[in-house]
């Protein structure tokens, strides 16, 4: 219960400060931006505030919580059934009435005002209410299930985020870096014109290079604003608005071969926990529908005081009795919801089945994607040194003549794809290393 209640006062507050920035026209993002400047986030402290703030936790956890009511329901089975009742009668002829017409009960009513309860308890249905109740548990033990796997898959889209923003960051410092090289470039070349050194065909060149750095400048922004705002959405309010994400280092190799990480995935991974759980308790739930066929064994009593009553009726009175209950014939309405629920539970067999497969193959995906960035990674490396070379020596010809400035632009922009494509397998390698994790269930 205070669990309950817990979730259901974060989703208030956190409800009501959205609400609250909504109405003075802020963002989260705004938010005591001006008054304590800029703070370091790391992929940590990203991680924590989401698994505190991000309402799909409290949302899984709710649905948790009300799943354990299920068990209790079904559980009642087993426990006595206690009706009170307070009965007054009157009727216009004090020796009675007889009601000749409408029903098979006792058709004498006499003036009356009685108290008394009444009393029932099942002895046994043949393990129908026990197989309702372990459905229940298991389906409750899914639930919390899904609370674990609802946190890695959000962790898993944190991490997307955080890794996006960092990526844009670093291609925005490129974009910066080339667009003021650039104008550098255009000054000289402007110079050496007016000298006539260069040609205006040089400074025409030279003004386009500018140009597309703008343009390479203006979308790294955008692209910038477009990914903190998505990873703002995962952190919840209160997040300041100037914040500095931390690098991450670079993702270990996996320690072990992936036939163990196959073997943890299948043993581990929440999702497919949570499917097991839930094709056992639709064959629980199939045996519990299957025992409606059976007889049902209770006592039951009744006991209480009349005082006020007609000569027919004793001042109090008790009554004790054993009730078999034989279904019979309902129409096939038992076959028909017995047939049916076999058949959920062997479709749940089957989907269990088919998400063990799934499993296997996300994780030996995951496995390529990650040696495959890590290959990436090392080549791209190696591709901006290379690039680094040859516009150093394209800018030396360029200074003395020997070459035009379309080479010198060329080998710029070859060392800028450079750069932005070994800064994409970083970030590439680390999001998929996260991948290999989640994939095998064990992302935390």
């Amino acid at each position: 219960m205070r669990a309950a209640i817990r979730s259901v006062w974060r989703i208030g507050r956190s409800m009501a400060l959205w609400i609250a920035m909504a109405s003075c026209g802020t963002t989260p993002s705004t938010l005591t931006a001006e008054t304590n400047g800029p703070v370091l986030l790391t992929l940590a402290e990203a991680r924590a505030r989401t698994l505190q703030f991000h309402p799909r936790i409290s949302v899984a956890e709710l649905r948790s919580m009300a799943s354990r009511n299920r068990v209790d329901q079904e559980r009642a089975g087993w426990f006595p059934q206690v009706n009170g009742a307070v009965t007054a009668v009157g009727s216009d002829d004090p020796t009675g009435v007889h009601i000749a017409a409408g029903s098979l009960n006792a058709p004498g009513v006499y003036e009356r005002a009685g108290v008394g309860a009444a009393v029932s308890q099942l002895i046994t249905d043949f393990g129908r209410t026990a197989n309702r109740v372990e459905a229940a548990r298991l389906e409750s033990r899914s639930a919390a299930t899904n609370v674990l796997a609802t946190r890695q898959q959000l962790l898993m889209e944190l991490d997307g985020a955080y890794f996006a923003a960092l990526r844009a960051r670093v291609v925005a410092a490129v974009a910066a870096k080339t667009l003021s090289t650039r104008l550098q470039l255009l000054d000289q070349v402007s110079v050496l014109a007016s000298n006539r050194l260069r040609s205006e065909l040089d400074v025409r060149f030279a003004q386009v290079g500018v140009d597309e750095g703008r343009l390479m400048v203006s979308r790294s922004s955008a692209e910038l604003d477009a990914t903190r705002t998505s990873l703002v959405a995962f952190l919840g309010a209160g997040l300041p608005g100037a914040f500095e994400l931390v690098e991450e280092g670079m993702p270990a190799a996996p320690a072990v071969p992936v036939s163990s990480l196959v073997a943890m995935a299948l043993a581990r991974r929440p999702d497919l926990v949570s499917q097991r759980l839930e094709s056992e308790s639709a064959r629980r739930r199939a045996a519990a529908i299957g025992g409606l066929q059976n007889p049902t064994v209770s006592v039951f009593g009744a006991a209480g005081v009349v005082p006020m009553h007609d000569d027919h009726f004793r001042h109090e009175y008790a009554a004790a009795g054993l009730n078999l209950s034989i279904p019979l014939f309902a129409g096939g309405l038992y076959r028909a919801r017995e047939e049916e629920s076999k058949r959920l539970a062997e479709a749940a067999a089957a989907g269990v089945t088919e998400a063990e497969i799934r499993v296997i193959r996300d994780v030996r995906l995951a496995w390529i994607a990650t040696e495959q960035a890590r290959d990436e990674l090392t080549l791209s490396r190696s591709l901006v040194g290379s690039a680094s070379g040859a516009l150093e020596l394209a800018r030396a010809r360029f200074d003395q003549g020997l070459t035009s400035i379309v080479e010198l632009n060329q080998a710029e922009l070859n060392l800028v794809r450079a750069e932005i494509g070994a800064s994409t397998a970083l970030y590439d390698l680390r999001l998929r290393s996260d991948g290999l994790a989640f994939a095998a269930g064990d992302l935390h």
